[in-house]
């Protein structure tokens, strides 16, 4: 069962990725510090100001997560729930700025940060790496409201998504800026239902994205469509999340870039 549906997934991405341009160089950084070079450990939490300035600091690009908040501002924070970074009920989209910003991560002197401010910490310095973390249909707003906070910063930037029609957004507001399609083995993770998994999983909604490269989990980077993809267009790939030397190893002996965590790679 699973060969015959993966024979027509291997066509259809094929045939879909023919009416998408060829992917375009990217900045030369291979080692973006997941949410920055946190480390709670020491009060530095992830998605801080802290850990983008040690980052920053230490020479990586680095990867951060921006939600929309309920006033039109943009948050960096991983979760929409704030119930595991903050402690408090509620969601990153209901929240304005003003009352999100007085929210302490994991229980540090750290607050959640502003994209701005995140911006300001990186001004001319490696590239960034935006997730944008579409919530409750805002998709396309969230989109805008980055492209917006975008203009004339000083810095490089590449945004990626696992939602493709938050993408499209950017391609039609931004196309100078890279696009990267995120996503892993939903199939496996079994959080989605089957339909929208299998075309997550087998890229097949990149003729919407048309992403300039893709950031797959590593652990599922032997997909037969992901290796199509790089192999006919020379998409780029990024891995996430390395937690070890080991792993940045063969992410290297495969070309791919690191999104890595809880180690110091070389730049």
């Amino acid at each position: 069962m699973a060969l015959l549906l993966l024979l027509p997934a291997l066509a259809l991405v094929g045939l879909m990725m023919i009416a998408c341009p060829r992917p375009r160089p990217l900045p030369p950084c291979r080692r973006y510090a997941h949410r920055g070079l946190h480390d709670l450990a020491a009060g530095i939490p992830e998605n801080s100001l802290a850990a983008f300035r040690r980052a920053r600091a230490a020479g990586y690009g680095a990867e951060l997560d921006v939600h929309l908040t309920a006033d039109g501002r943009l948050a960096v924070l991983h979760d929409s729930d704030l119930r595991r970074l903050c402690g408090v009920e509620g969601t990153a989209e209901a929240m304005t700025a003003a009352a999100l910003t007085r929210l302490p991560i994991l229980g540090t002197g750290e607050t959640v940060p502003l994209l701005e401010d995140v911006l300001d910490v990186y001004a001319g310095g490696p590239p960034l790496l935006l997730e944008l973390k579409a919530a409750g249909g805002n998709a396309a707003a969230l989109a805008e409201a980055v492209c917006r906070a975008l203009e004339g910063r000083r810095g490089t930037f590449l945004l990626q998504s696992f939602h493709p029609l938050t993408l499209r957004t950017v391609r039609k507001l931004r196309p100078d800026l890279p696009r990267g399609q995120l996503s892993k083995s939903f199939l496996r993770d079994g959080a989605v239902h089957a339909v929208p998994a299998f075309f997550l999983t087998n890229l097949l909604l990149n003729w919407l994205s048309r992403p300039d490269f893709i950031a797959y989990r590593f652990a599922d980077r032997r997909n037969p469509c992901l290796r199509l993809v790089r192999r006919l267009f020379g998409t780029a790939l990024f891995c996430w999340t390395l937690t070890s030397p080991e792993e940045i190893a063969a992410a290297d002996a495969e070309g791919c870039t690191a999104i890595f965590e809880g180690l110091e790679p070389a730049p």
